[in-house]
Parts: C-alpha cells; sequence; structure tokens
C-alpha cells in the first residue's frame, strides 16, 4: 500500500491539503475525523523526533463545520498540545451546542484551550448568546440622581452612584450588525471590528470569484486511470441490438420431486 497523503511531511514545506465532503451525507464523515486523527498525532511525533520539538513550517488546520465531521479523538487533549509543536487548529462552528453535543463535558476545555474566540453574528441559539455575554462581563456607569421637594421648607439633593451593566446584552448581542465581528483574544479586552470584505483581497484575481479560471490539482507524473466507459465510439442506438434475456423458470430436481412431506396430526 502507497501513503499518496504523506501528512507527517506537511510541517516540511508550504503545503495545502483540502478534506472535502458531502454536507448532506455524512456516510463517511468518519473518514475526515481519522484523517485529522492521524494527522495531529503524525505531525506531533515528527516535531519531537526531527526537529526538537518545533516544526519549521507552521501547520494550520481550518476544520469548517467541525461539528459535522464526527468526533476527533482525544480533541481537547490535542488543543493543549498541538500549539507548541507549531500546529493550531481553527474549528468553524454554527453554534456552541454542536460542540457540547458532540464532546459532552469536554466541550468547555476545548474552548478554554483557543487563545483566540472570533464570534461572526448570533442567531438566536441562547446558550451560544449567553456565552457571548459572559465572556464581554460587564462595565461601570456613573449615574447621577437629583432630588427637589417644594414648600415652605423646600430642600434638594444630588446623588453620584456607580452601577454596573453587561457590556452588551443578549438582545444587543443577537442584532449584532451582520457587517460587524467580536474578537475575544486572551489576556486583552474584546474588540468589536469590522468584518473583511473578502473580495477586496489584492489575491482574489486568482479565484473564480475574480474571474480566474478553476485550479486543478494535478501533479506531475501523475498516472491518469481514468477510462473510457465504452471502449468504442458510440454513435447512435440504432447500431445495437438489445437481447432481452429471460429468467429461466425453476425446474425441480428428483428429489425435490419425490420429497413428500411427513404428516402430523
Amino acid at each position: 500500500m502507497y501513503d499518496e497523503l504523506d501528512l507527517d511531511m506537511l510541517g516540511d514545506e508550504r503545503t495545502a491539503l483540502f478534506l472535502i465532503m458531502s454536507d448532506t451525507d455524512g456516510t463517511f464523515a468518519f473518514l475526515i475525523s481519522l484523517i485529522y486523527s492521524i494527522l495531529f498525532n503524525r505531525l506531533c511525533e515528527r516535531a519531537d523526533d526531527v526537529y526538537g520539538g518545533r516544526l519549521p513550517i507552521h501547520v494550520r488546520c481550518l476544520i469548517d463545520e467541525a461539528a459535522n465531521i464526527g468526533q476527533i479523538p482525544n480533541l481537547e487533549k490535542l488543543m493543549a498540545t498541538i500549539r507548541s509543536r507549531e500546529i493550531s487548529a481553527c474549528l468553524v462552528l454554527q453554534a456552541q451546542s454542536q460542540l457540547k453535543a458532540l464532546y459532552k463535558d469536554n466541550a468547555d476545555t476545548i474552548i478554554g484551550n483557543c487563545d483566540t474566540l472570533l464570534f461572526l453574528g448570533g442567531g438566536n441559539e441562547p446558550t451560544s448568546l449567553e456565552f457571548i455575554v459572559k465572556l464581554l462581563g460587564k462595565e461601570t456607569i456613573a449615574t447621577r440622581t437629583r432630588g427637589q421637594t417644594k414648600g415652605r421648607s423646600g430642600s434638594s439633593s444630588t446623588n453620584f452612584q456607580q452601577t454596573g451593566r453587561d457590556l452588551m446584552t443578549i438582545d444587543e448581542v443577537r442584532k449584532l450588525d451582520t457587517h460587524k465581528a467580536i474578537l475575544f483574544i486572551r489576556g486583552e479586552d474584546p474588540v468589536l471590528d469590522k468584518k473583511y470584505n473578502i473580495k477586496r483581497h489584492p489575491n482574489i484575481k486568482l479565484t473564480t470569484d475574480g474571474k480566474a479560471t478553476p485550479y486543478i490539482h494535478k501533479p506531475l507524473g501523475a498516472p491518469d486511470y481514468a477510462l473510457p466507459d465504452l471502449p468504442y465510439a458510440f454513435k447512435s442506438l440504432d447500431d445495437y441490438d438489445f437481447i432481452d434475456v429471460e429468467e429461466p423458470e425453476h425446474e425441480l430436481s428428483e428429489k425435490e420431486k419425490d420429497f413428500k412431506p411427513d404428516k402430523t396430526e
């Protein structure tokens, strides 16, 4: 058996590896999760055995629809250990509840091992909205109240006090502008910023969105295993004769003919 992927070599030279599966049929989802599991283990072994603990080229795994590829074994441990070896994993999810449904109690550990969290928009899933509100924390508000009484012995008073409120409420997070995102970086205050318009990237001209021709990967010298459907030129169905094959009737053998069932009372 020949290994054509060379997963352990991804950290030796700049390489792009695409793992594509159906977004409606999860029959082969286990293969994607298996490849990721093998990838992380092989790269960690190569980093330790060959390069003294760190790969020369950083390997970044962009795992889109991470909840739909199946469970990656020991992901909660890998997220804490791979980054020291120049390996990172970016998990893209529709909602936090997807991660909890797949990894159960280990979901919080996986999130805790992520140094950066990018919130692109809420929807109506309450668990994710509450999670973002808690991460944002609270802000201090200074308020001033003034009271006045009228009459023969009237008086007035002014009070200053400080109160706390959520930096953003659940309703404010849910109605976040679609052109904005919230970025959380470990040890830093949260950042509310505009999303980057990918169509303004200078290299968009190299993609099909920039009217470039589609990229077809075919390594030099790779054998072509494609075969024509028919070994001869096809012109018309009139050039061929179709034979109706009828299934023969089942003929009883001599033993079956002589067989007589036992009569039981």
